[in-house]
């Protein structure tokens, strides 16, 4: 029987903020795929049980403690993943941060914070997943960025700025590593009713506002980026790279 397109078999992911939310969903489809998953976050007893969710699912999964702004931690992370497995073919940024306010409750050192976690630090993990990849000629590199990449709201001033970077800097990171068989993306999410949104989504006015603002008037559930990140990752999307997909329920082609 012919190996499916979209497996992951046999291949080593690593998945920032993996801990919850989007970042959970991913790593459990990356898992149901066939993938290994390194699963990182900061709190160690969210990923020592998100890691062994997954492996209660039938997956194979370990935990890592990572705080993806620590260089010092970042560079003992992949030198032990290095250790431990001698590749990394899968690396998911989806670790960062928000802080929902207007310019004058936002100065330089609070754009500099949020650039740290939503720009710096994916950039440092993709230096040191490329690094493995390209030993192997193969690798593939998903950033989690957003729609407030493209699109701005009043009251979210800096989210948008450090994601529309994390989208400039896909592509020319899918300039750089596409001649030793990297291939770097991102996802755009929409509107996800993840714990950290909670509030807005027990909301029924947002609710209202979501069915009236995207052609699925609704909600996504986490688990609904999670095709997405397979795609990506796997062996379907050889040909694709540089590119941001929106997974949004229609909100940026929708007016």
């Amino acid at each position: 029987m012919a190996t499916s397109p979209f497996s992951l078999q046999g291949r080593v992911a690593l998945v920032t903020g993996g801990a919850q939310g989007l970042g959970l969903a991913i790593a459990a489809a990356l898992s149901q795929a066939g993938a290994h998953v390194i699963v990182a976050a900061r709190n160690a007893e969210r990923v020592h049980a998100a890691a062994a969710q997954l492996a209660r699912h039938g997956g194979s999964a370990e935990p890592l403690v990572l705080d993806i702004t620590d260089e010092a931690a970042v560079d003992a992370a992949f030198a032990h993943v290095d250790a431990m497995h001698g590749r990394l073919d899968i690396l998911v940024n989806n670790a960062g941060a928000r802080k929902r306010s207007n310019m004058a409750h936002l100065d330089a050192a609070d754009l500099r914070e949020m650039l740290e976690t939503n720009l710096v630090a994916p950039y440092a993990l993709c230096r040191h997943a490329a690094q493995l990849m390209r030993r192997g000629g193969y690798g593939r590199i998903v950033n989690i960025s957003s729609i407030a990449g493209q699109v701005a709201r009043a009251n979210d001033v800096l989210y948008p700025a450090t994601k529309g970077g994390l989208d400039a800097l896909t592509r020319a990171m899918a300039a750089d590593l596409g001649r030793d068989g990297v291939t770097v993306n991102a996802i755009a999410p929409g509107y996800f009713a993840t714990e950290p949104n909670q509030p807005m989504v027990d909301d029924a006015s947002v609710a209202e506002w979501l069915r009236q603002r995207t052609a699925l008037g609704r909600w996504g559930q986490p688990e609904e980026v999670a095709g997405a990140a397979v795609f990506l990752a796997s062996p379907a999307a050889s040909y694709v790279t540089g590119h941001v997909l929106a997974v949004d329920g229609g909100y940026l082609a929708h007016f």
